[in-house]
């Protein structure tokens, strides 16, 4: 009896025991998962707070490319503004030298037309001028040299000895030396005396070669 009585309580205590021990590893099974929600909450609230942390950095860089971005539009739109003003005004200034070349150009022009006239009648008026000159030139030289065809006429006859037949006939007989200078003559033949060739100076005068080679002169009746 006592030996069971013993075996009760031993077994009294063991499921003591075992209902402290089941009960204690309960509390460690809860603080172990109040432990891990804890973590796990942690965990999700870090992540979270960098999520949020990553979204602003991204947020602010964005917005910092935004402002570069807008910045860099403005700073090219002035340039491209400055460049066509500055274009604008480059060809508003060739427009105008352009112009004004070809004002000049057309004043040169005219001028050098106005000139070229001007020459022309100068040279027209010249012209006229050495004509008239040429001319009234012409009329003294044509009277002179009729006067001194006269003239020469006149000296001709002076000239003109009257011969005998027989000195004639001597005085146009042919010999070399009349030959000679027959050939050396450049007047123009213009008849025959006495079987000689009668030649016409450039004043009007009519002679012949002689024997001796020289001008014997006849009257304009021969």
């Amino acid at each position: 009896m006592k030996k069971i009585l013993l075996l009760c309580l031993s077994l009294m205590l063991s499921y003591g025991a075992i209902a402290q021990e089941t009960s204690a590893g309960e509390k460690r099974a809860q603080i172990e998962k109040a432990k891990k929600e804890r973590v796990a909450k942690e965990k999700k609230a870090k992540a979270k707070k960098e999520a949020e942390v990553a979204k602003e950095k991204m947020e602010a860089t964005a917005k910092k490319e935004a402002t570069k971005a807008k910045a860099t539009k403005e700073k090219t739109d002035a340039r491209a503004k400055v460049a066509d003003k500055k274009a604008k005004e480059t060809k508003e200034t060739a427009d105008k030298l352009k112009a004004d070349k070809a004002k000049s150009d057309k004043a040169k022009a005219a001028a050098k037309a106005k000139a070229a006239k001007a020459k022309e009648n100068s040279a027209s008026a010249t012209g006229a001028a050495k004509s008239a000159a040429g001319k009234a030139k012409a009329a003294g030289n044509k009277a002179e040299a009729a006067a001194k065809t006269e003239t020469s006429k006149a000296v001709a006859k002076t000239k003109v000895k009257k011969k005998t037949p027989a000195e004639i006939k001597e005085d146009v007989k042919e010999t070399p030396a009349s030959k000679a200078a027959e050939k050396k003559v450049a007047d123009k033949v213009t008849g025959t005396y006495n079987g000689k060739k009668v030649f016409t100076g450039p004043r009007g005068g009519r002679y012949y070669i002689n024997k001796n080679g020289n001008k014997t002169y006849i009257s304009d009746d021969k």
